[in-house]
């Protein structure tokens, strides 16, 4: 009687009434009890029966309420879902369809039916599909997911790809366009079809944007880069053009490459093939035996013939007399020799007034079917180097360029540290006797007076330390320094084939030289690139680390040992690099510390201590061995390798 008493009822929604509410993000756990975060310093238990209600993410209002004296919230309001549209995966329960989000914190399995137009299509366990939230229990008493496409079947050797791409709103092919693709500018052009520009690449690379000429002077060498012109092809605000602006990048996965621009031109019509005459922008650049750049680059429009196209090891081997391979004719041999001096020669100037990260290795995945069978740590050899110089100097003498002549465009951009946390760097640096004066660490000078000094350290602890105060790089329309790279101005184009930035910064130099208006680029297309930038970087993260938990499921309980890098120290435990292979992995302290020897760790300071003695330290190289893998949410955990 009490249960149905209206009476009652009416008390309970008074009382719940005058308990306070609080807005929050919704936060799961690995359990079935979740909180309520309302900022950095506050969250609030949410009890399981309450998390049956919402999802990780959701942002809800709740009334807080107080059970056996500790606050607990009690969602009551949808403000935001943190699901709309999703990637998830088809699970069937007594052949009832259900979906289960790609999502770490997103593990129950919600209700679906499939759209209208996908009733024909048959839907297996462990399908990856689209879908789309249609129903919040908070708001509708049940999920519901209405699935809208089928992103690859469960067995698809080419699902990792497929569903990173999903999963990040990237494009799946190359675009596609009904424009004529014909050369569309009239510009007059330099004929420098009889230079001997050569192209420095990889084995399988297609488009190729820059060209090489050099030649020694009596004061040091005349440097010459040509860089494919894809803008005398492409129209200003033509939907080609907006096309290739929304993707912004050329998309590189291992194994495969997804273009910005059409193939017709990325690997044909404006890639730098040998003995075919194409379109470029030029540069010519005048550089002292001292390393340094003299007197004005000097751009033009023109047209030029690769007279030969040469790969990185083809080259470095050559360079370091290292096997029988040899350019086809003296006059290549001579200009490979003199761009290894003039590298080397910046190289050396660029130590001394800017400044050159040590060289860590690209990691070439070898793959067969689908699987990853093998990783390649692969050091910048000397052609490398050789080309890395000749496209630094041409994108500072843009910078400069544009800087001088315009006052803007698209320039890559670091403010060195963070103005909030530079009190933290300062006490830092003092207890490790920093002989750079703190008022210092804010100038391009002091900065790399201060990078120097690290890399002069014993070990890499301090340099790893001072991440955390870094600022983010940045693209700005403002001419702006470059305090990673030690550079007053530095702005790139000599990528406009695979980077819609450089695109817009070559349709500035061609305005300026060709006499006509520039427009000035607005902040929404830096924020656009920024935005389109990192998600390239995750997809790249996401694709590597789903085929790094297959591969290394193989050494799970072996002896089989990995050289690792601490990367970063938390409560819970060790973050690592597999130096040898690339992949990151965890090592909890639980598999490293005992009753009677407890391991502490300080974030604070980067290290683990055991009583006062400190163990492990950022940059500290261990030996490490697989102790699991987690496939489904693409996480390694590793343990001390024992040591003989």
């Amino acid at each position: 009687m009490l249960q149905n008493n209206p009476l009652l009822a009416q008390l309970k929604q008074q009382m719940r009434e005058s308990l306070p509410t609080k807005e929050g993000v919704v936060r799961a756990t690995a359990k079935s009890f979740g909180f309520l975060e309302i900022n950095d310093k506050e969250s609030i238990f949410i009890a399981p029966p309450q998390m049956k209600k919402v999802l990780h993410g959701d942002k809800v209002s709740a009334v807080i309420s107080t059970v056996d004296d500790k606050s607990q919230a009690e969602p009551q309001k949808l403000l935001q879902a943190a699901l709309t549209q999703f990637v998830g995966r088809v699970k069937r329960h007594k052949n009832k369809l259900q979906v289960v989000p790609d999502h770490p914190q997103m593990r129950e399995a919600l209700k679906a039916a499939q759209a209208k137009d996908m009733a024909d299509s048959v839907l297996e366990d462990g399908d990856w599909v689209l879908a789309n939230l249609t129903q919040h229990a908070l708001s509708d008493e049940q999920f519901l997911v209405t699935v809208t496409a089928l992103i690859a079947k469960a067995t698809d050797p080419e699902a990792p790809w497929w569903v990173v791409l999903a999963r990040h709103h990237l494009a799946k092919t190359a675009p596609a366009t009904d424009e004529p693709l014909t050369l569309t500018d009239t510009f007059q052009r330099t004929d420098l079809t009889a230079q001997p520009f050569f192209t420095i690449d990889s084995e399988s690379t297609q488009d190729m944007d820059d060209a090489i000429s050099i030649q020694a002077t009596a004061s040091g060498w005349q440097l010459q880069v040509a860089v494919a012109d894809p803008d005398a092809y492409i129209t200003t605000d033509s939907p080609l053009d907006q096309l290739a602006k929304v993707r912004a990048y050329t998309t590189y996965l291992p194994g495969r490459n997804i273009p910005m621009l059409p193939r017709q031109l990325a690997d044909e019509l404006c890639s730098l093939h040998p003995a075919q005459q194409r379109p470029a922008l030029c540069v010519t650049l005048q550089i002292d035996h001292q390393g340094n750049v003299v007197g004005e680059p000097h751009f033009e429009l023109a047209w030029i013939c690769s007279k030969a196209r040469f790969s990185y090891n083809q080259v470095s081997d050559y360079i370091e007399q290292n096997g029988n391979w040899q350019p086809e004719s003296a006059e290549m041999a001579q200009q490979l020799q003199a761009l290894a001096e003039l590298a080397a020669t910046r190289q050396q100037w660029r130590q001394q007034h800017a400044i050159v990260f040590q060289d860590k290795p690209d990691y070439r995945f070898e793959l067969a079917n689908g699987k990853l069978v093998a990783v390649h740590a692969e050091y910048r050899r000397i052609a490398n180097q050789m080309v890395e110089e000749a496209m630094i100097a041409a994108n500072l003498a843009c910078g400069e360029f544009l800087a001088s002549q315009l006052g803007f465009g698209l320039f890559n951009t670091h403010s060195g540290f963070e103005a909030s946390k530079l009190n933290g760097l300062t006490e830092l640096l003092a207890k490790a006797d920093c002989p750079i004066a703190a008022e210092q660490f804010t100038t391009l000078t002091g900065y790399c007076q201060l990078r120097r000094w690290l890399q002069q350290q014993p070990t890499s602890y301090l340099e790893n330390r001072i991440r955390r105060f870094q600022s983010y790089a940045a693209i700005s329309v403002e001419p702006g320094a470059h305090f990673g790279m030690g550079l007053q101005h530095y702005a790139t184009w000599t990528s406009p084939i695979r980077k819609y930035s450089d695109l817009v910064n070559q349709r500035l130099i061609k305005a300026i030289i060709t006499a006509q208006p520039a427009d000035k680029p607005n902040e929404q297309l830096t924020q656009h690139l920024a935005e389109q930038r990192k998600v390239q970087r995750k997809a790249e993260r996401d694709i590597a680390d789903w085929l790094y938990t297959e591969y290394l499921q193989q050494f799970i309980g072996s002896e089989q040992g990995f050289v690792a890098e601490i990367m970063d120290i938390n409560r819970a435990g060790i973050r690592v690099r597999l130096t040898e292979i690339g992949a990151t992995a965890f090592m909890p302290l639980s598999l490293l510390s005992s009753e009677s020897q407890p391991l502490v760790a300080n974030w604070e300071e980067g290290r683990c201590y055991q009583g006062e003695t400190s163990v492990y330290e950022l940059g500290q190289p261990l030996k490490v061995r697989i102790f699991s893998v987690d496939t489904e949410n693409q996480a390694i955990t590793v343990t001390l390798a024992t040591t003989d």
